[in-house]
This record gives structure tokens, C-alpha cells and sequence, in this order.
């Protein structure tokens, strides 16, 4: 029998990969000042779980109760989501997919919402894991009718994937595989890895493999602020899940100057390189942005009463930054981006 290979956790991908990088460094004057960020926004009650659900594209689950059937539906929404949730940029010269004047991940949220609301059963496997080419086509239709989804093939091929292991081993319910996890984040998020293989966001990096892990991690953040933190979203270990490592927060992290490129990766990124998906320089974001955003927690919590330490983790704090580019994009535009054509971000 092959060896199994043991990947590190996404928190110890992120300390191992600084402690080796070569192409950025990670100031810590920059990690407090993002630190007092962070405990501004806790103490401004910006930070909460249920903001998740408070978007006006993303599900309400209702009540938990063994009456009600549309309970699990969230899940099996949040599910398809995030596993749609993958690659949204384009050159700048390209026209932004957009869908009802949304851009990036909403843009897929409201492609899904008005799925749903046209009658098609989008989120149940027992359709996307047959649904052809033409007809995703369709669901994910463009305001201008003619740009199309980035990595549209991709995102094909992964509800076949995940739609198929969901009929043959799950009854076609993510929530039959939430349940499994046992009120555990990090189970979860090791089924959702075992499982699915195009949540396998893992490389080699420096001798060692590597678990970065965006999509998955998402996936259980969002299932867990979904639910607010309660029924199925109830997770003894939430605190165990680290920021989803993506393009955009490390633009944040160095804006806040917490994170530093060197000149040769400024001048790949200023070029609008595309770089492969496990290439180190690409690792490295990911990887420092890990270590960053655990540090601004740990330091937060050391700040923290005791009775407040629930009012933070590393999902909230990501959300926090993810939203915090948003609003400050104009701020942030001369800070470049890597770019990298692939399903795990």
C-alpha cells in the first residue's frame, strides 16, 4: 500500500512557511496595528456571527427542529456555494462577470438565488451531478448576457464531483455530513477534505506538505455563522479554523503593513503575472496570511476579558477584512494582487 502523506494543519502551514519564506516578510509593528483594528471593530460590535446571515443573497435556516425539512436546505445552499466559490478576477482589460449589478462571490450568490427563485433545484445534488454544460450555462448567465463565468468547465466538473459522493454516501444532504463531524470543526473540515477532492487546497512547500485549505475552511465558517453558531452550525472547536487565504486580505495585510513583499515579488505582481497554483511565491501569501491573521487573533485574545473571547476567531476576523477591502478598495488600488487561475480561491 502507498504511504499516506501527512499535510500540516493550515495553522502550522502558516508558521512553517514564514519561518522559510523567501520572497516576503512579516513585520510585527504591522500585526498590532491591525490587532487594534480588529479590537475596535469587537469593541464597535462590527464583529458577529450573524452578519453572515444578515446579506440579503445569502439562506435563512429558521428553526431547528426535526418538523421542519427546508432546515437543512441552508446547508445544501451553502454547500453548492462554496463549492462554487472559486476564482472571480479577470484582467483588467476583461468585462467583470457581474449578475443583478453584483460582482465576484455575490455574483455567484445571486446567479444561485435566482436559480432557486426560477424554480430550478440547483442545490440538490440529484440535479447539479447531472446538469450539462448548456444548462449551467444558463443558471450562470451574465447582466450583459455575454461574459462568462471564469473557469466555467471547472465549476462543471466539481458539482458532478461533489453531487455524485453526496447520492452514493451521504443520502444527497450536506447536512447528513455535518452530522457526521459531531459538532467538530475540524472533523468537518477533514471529511469535507477526505471527501471532495477539489477542496484539496494542499501543496509542497519547502520540503514539507503544506495545507492552506481557503475553500474548505470557508465552507465550515459559513455553515457556522449560517446558523449562528447554533444546531448544525454548533462547532465545540470553531476557534480551531483559520482565515480562508485568498487574493484579496493579503492586499489588507499589506495595507496595514503587516505584510511585506520583496522587490522581486513586487515586480511579478506588478507584471499581472499568472502564476501556478502551488508555485512558492504564491504559497507564501497564502501561507503568511495564515500566520498573520492567527497572530492578530492571539494577540486580540490576550487583550480580551475571558467572557468576551467568544466574540472573536479567525472567521470573523477574515470577514471583517474581506469587507474592509471592499469598502476601502480605492485606498488599496495601487497594492497588486497574485493572480493564479485555479479552483481552490
Amino acid at each position: 500500500m502507498p504511504t499516506e502523506i501527512t499535510y500540516l494543519s493550515p495553522r502550522e502551514s502558516g508558521e512553517y512557511i514564514v519561518k522559510n519564506a523567501k520572497y516576503l516578510r512579516v513585520l510585527p509593528e504591522g500585526i498590532k496595528k491591525l490587532g487594534e483594528e480588529i479590537l475596535a471593530a469587537i469593541q464597535d460590535k462590527k464583529l458577529d456571527v450573524t452578519n453572515f446571515s444578515q446579506h440579503e443573497l445569502h439562506p435563512q435556516p429558521g428553526k431547528d427542529s426535526n418538523e421542519d425539512p427546508k432546515y437543512g436546505e441552508a446547508a445544501d445552499w451553502i454547500f453548492v456555494v462554496d463549492t462554487l466559490n472559486f476564482c472571480f478576477w479577470t484582467p483588467d482589460n476583461y468585462t467583470k462577470y457581474k449578475v443583478d449589478g453584483y460582482t465576484g462571490y455575490f455574483a455567484l450568490c445571486a446567479a444561485i438565488k435566482r436559480a432557486v427563485d426560477e424554480g430550478i433545484d440547483i442545490i440538490s445534488p440529484k440535479y447539479y451531478s447531472q446538469v450539462d454544460a448548456k444548462t449551467l450555462d444558463h443558471i450562470f448567465r451574465s447582466d450583459d448576457g455575454e461574459t462568462k463565468i471564469p473557469l466555467f468547465q471547472q465549476r462543471l466538473d466539481s458539482l458532478h464531483e461533489v453531487g455524485k459522493v453526496l447520492l452514493d454516501k451521504y443520502e444527497g444532504r450536506f447536512e447528513n455530513v455535518i452530522k457526521a463531524a459531531k459538532s467538530s470543526a475540524v472533523s468537518l473540515l477533514q471529511l469535507v477534505v477526505q471527501e471532495f477532492p477539489c477542496f484539496r487546497d494542499q501543496a509542497e512547500y519547502a520540503g514539507k506538505h503544506v495545507s492552506i485549505l481557503k475553500r474548505a475552511q470557508i465552507l465550515v465558517g459559513d455553515i457556522w455563522c449560517g446558523y449562528k453558531g447554533e444546531g448544525l452550525g454548533f462547532f465545540n472547536d470553531i476557534d480551531k479554523i483559520t482565515m480562508f487565504a485568498d487574493y484579496r486580505v493579503p492586499q489588507v495585510l499589506v495595507y496595514f503593513k503587516s505584510l511585506e513583499y520583496s522587490e522581486e515579488l513586487l515586480e511579478v505582481l506588478n507584471k499581472d503575472t499568472i502564476l501556478e497554483n502551488g508555485d512558492p511565491r504564491e504559497v507564501e501569501i497564502r501561507g503568511a496570511s495564515i500566520y498573520i491573521i492567527e497572530q492578530v487573533r492571539d494577540q486580540v485574545l490576550g487583550l480580551l476579558q475571558k467572557d468576551q473571547h467568544s466574540s472573536v476567531n479567525s472567521v470573523l476576523i477574515d470577514q471583517y477584512l474581506w469587507d474592509y477591502r471592499r469598502k476601502h478598495q480605492e485606498k488599496m488600488a495601487d497594492i497588486p494582487f497574485h493572480k493564479v487561475l485555479s479552483i481552490y480561491y
